[in-house]
C-alpha cells in the first residue's frame, strides 16, 4: 500500500453536496451561491488564510495604501488646500488594520454565519467528486454534486531570479522594511501600482520594462499618462529593456516585506546597449499563473491545459484565476456567482438563469492617474473586424472632471461600432476614473446604442458629465436614431 493509500485508508470521511477548493472571495461566492436558499451544504477547503490573496496580499492592502497617496496628491494640486504629506508609519498601520493583521477570524465567522463549513489543509482530487484534505489531519470528502477549483494564481518567477530571493507581489503589499532603492521588473498593473506606493514611501524606484510602454493591453495613451506621472514622482522607467542576469549576496527569504539580503545587481540590455542597475531590493512582477500544482488533476485524467480550455467533466468546475480567465477579483466573483447558481440549479432540478453572452471585463488600475477600462481597445475592435468610430477627448473636457483637481490631466475614449451604434469599449485615464467606467459596462451588457445613451442625462457638474462631450464627439448619424 502506498503512503497516499495509507493516508486515505486512515482518514476521516465526510460527505457533502459541494466541495470548494480555495477560500478566497471567488471560492466563498461559489459556495454561497451554490447553497443559498436551499438544503444544500458546502465545504470550503483553504490551506492559508480564508479570504484569499485579494483580502490579505493584493487588492485590499494595495488600495489601502494607494487611496491616501491619491488624496495627498489631490491636496497638492487643488487651490484652497495646503498639501498633505504621507505618513509612512500610519500608512502601513492602516494597511495592517485592513488585512486584520493577517488573521482570518472575521472571514471564518462570515462563512459559518452563511452556513458554510471550513476545513483547513491542502486539498487534492483523488477520484470523481472525491477530495483528500492532507493537513493537519487527513480527511476524505465525497461530494454529491460538484467540486469547484478556486485556488487562485501565483507569481511567475523567471529562473534567473530564483536564487536572489526577490520580492514578489505579497512582499510589495506587505512591505515592512522600506528599502532605500528598489528595482521593479515588469510594467503591468502590479508593477505600476507598487511603484506608486513605494515612491510615496520614499523609495527610489527603477522600473525595467521589456515592452514599448507600461500597461500593455490597455490603450497606448493609458501607459503614457501613467509613465509621465511616475517619472514626475521620481521613478526611472527603462522601456524595451531586457534583464540578462541578476546577482545578490546573502540572498535569503527573511520574511514578508523585509529586505531579502544584500544589494541586488542587474545586468540589462536596452536601446542604449548594456547597463548595470543596483538597488537594495528587487520586485519581480512579470505575471501570474493559475495555482494548480499538487491538485491531483491526474487522478481524474486531467492536466492544467484542460482547465484553461474548459475540458472538464460535468461535476468539476474551475473559476477565478485558476480558470485562466481574467485574473481580477471582481471578474472571478462574478463568474463564481454564475457558476454557483448553475450548480444549485442542477442539484435542485430548477431552471438555470439565462446568462448574457460576451459579458465585458472591466478593470481599474489604481495608479495616479487612475486607468479604468472595459470592453475592446481601438486596436482590438479593428482586429475583430468591426468598422468603428472613436471619440477621444482630454479628461478635462467637462467642468465636472476639471473640478477634481487643478491639473487633471488624462484622456477619455470610447470605441463604437459604426454600423450598430453599440459601444464596444471605453477607457478613462484621470483622477477618480474608476467612477466613470461602470456606465460603459452597463451600456455594453445592455446593448444600448449611443443614440439611446444620449438620453441618459449626466448631472452637472459631476464627473459623469464627461460622457456628454464623449458622445457628442461621434458622428451625428450615430447619435440620432433614424
Amino acid at each position: 500500500m502506498s503512503a497516499e493509500d495509507a493516508n486515505i485508508a486512515k482518514a476521516e470521511t465526510l460527505t457533502t453536496d459541494i466541495i470548494v477548493i480555495g477560500g478566497g472571495p471567488v471560492g466563498e461566492n461559489a459556495a454561497q451561491y451554490a447553497t443559498e436558499d436551499s438544503d444544500l451544504q458546502a465545504i470550503i477547503v483553504e490551506e492559508e488564510l480564508l479570504g484569499g490573496e485579494c483580502s490579505y496580499y493584493a487588492c485590499i492592502p494595495s488600495k489601502t495604501m494607494l487611496r491616501p497617496i491619491e488624496l495627498a496628491h489631490v491636496t497638492q494640486h487643488l487651490d484652497g488646500l495646503s498639501g498633505a504629506h504621507i505618513d509612512a508609519e500610519a500608512l502601513l498601520q492602516r494597511r495592517d488594520e485592513w488585512v486584520n493583521h493577517y488573521e482570518d477570524k472575521g472571514q471564518i465567522d462570515w462563512a459559518q454565519g452563511a452556513g458554510l463549513r471550513v476545513e483547513r489543509g491542502h486539498a487534492q482530487l483523488i477520484d470523481e467528486r472525491r477530495v483528500m484534505i492532507n493537513e493537519p489531519n487527513p480527511v476524505v470528502v465525497q461530494a454529491r454534486h460538484a467540486v469547484v477549483i478556486a485556488t487562485g494564481s501565483q507569481p511567475t518567477v523567471p529562473q534567473m531570479f530564483v536564487d536572489v530571493a526577490p520580492w514578489l507581489s505579497r512582499d510589495a503589499t506587505g512591505v515592512r522594511e522600506v528599502p532605500n532603492s528598489l528595482i521593479i521588473v515588469g510594467g503591468g498593473v502590479v508593477a505600476v501600482e507598487a511603484a506608486t506606493w513605494m515612491a510615496a514611501l520614499g523609495t527610489r524606484v527603477h522600473m525595467l520594462v521589456r515592452g514599448q510602454g507600461l500597461l500593455s493591453g490597455q490603450e497606448p495613451f493609458a501607459g503614457e499618462h501613467v509613465a509621465k506621472a511616475l517619472e514626475s514622482a521620481g521613478v526611472i522607467i527603462d522601456l524595451e529593456t531586457k534583464v540578462e542576469a541578476c546577482y545578490r549576496p546573502g540572498a535569503e527569504d527573511t520574511g514578508l516585506g523585509q529586505v531579502h539580503g544584500g544589494q541586488v545587481t542587474v545586468q540589462t540590455l536596452g536601446p542604449a546597449g548594456e547597463s548595470t542597475v543596483t538597488a537594495d531590493e528587487i520586485l519581480v512582477a512579470t505575471g501570474r499563473e493559475p495555482r494548480l500544482n499538487e491538485l491531483g488533476l491526474e487522478s481524474v485524467g486531467l492536466a492544467g491545459e484542460d482547465i484553461a480550455a474548459g475540458r472538464l467533466p460535468d461535476w468539476l468546475y474551475a473559476v477565478g484565476d485558476a480558470s485562466s480567465e481574467a485574473p481580477l477579483t471582481h471578474w472571478g466573483k462574478y463568474r463564481a456567482r454564475v457558476i454557483g447558481a448553475q450548480i444549485r440549479a442542477r442539484a435542485t432540478g430548477e431552471e438555470s438563469e439565462s446568462v448574457p453572452e460576451d459579458v465585458p471585463v472591466p478593470q481599474v488600475v489604481y495608479s495616479d492617474p487612475q486607468v479604468a477600462s472595459v470592453g475592446m481597445t481601438e486596436a482590438e475592435a479593428q482586429k475583430d473586424g468591426h468598422e468603428i468610430e472613436v471619440s477621444q477627448l482630454p479628461f478635462t473636457s467637462s467642468a465636472g472632471t476639471s473640478l477634481l483637481r487643478d491639473d487633471a490631466e488624462g484622456t477619455a475614449q470610447i470605441v463604437v461600432d459604426a454600423r450598430t451604434g453599440l459601444l464596444l469599449g471605453a477607457t478613462f485615464v484621470g483622477p477618480e476614473a474608476a467612477e466613470l467606467v461602470h456606465p460603459a459596462t452597463v451600456a455594453i451588457v445592455g446593448q444600448l446604442p449611443v443614440h439611446v445613451l444620449r438620453h441618459a442625462v449626466p448631472s452637472f457638474p459631476a464627473a459623469s458629465e464627461l460622457w456628454l462631450p464623449l458622445l457628442e464627439g461621434l458622428p451625428r448619424q450615430l447619435r440620432f436614431s433614424s
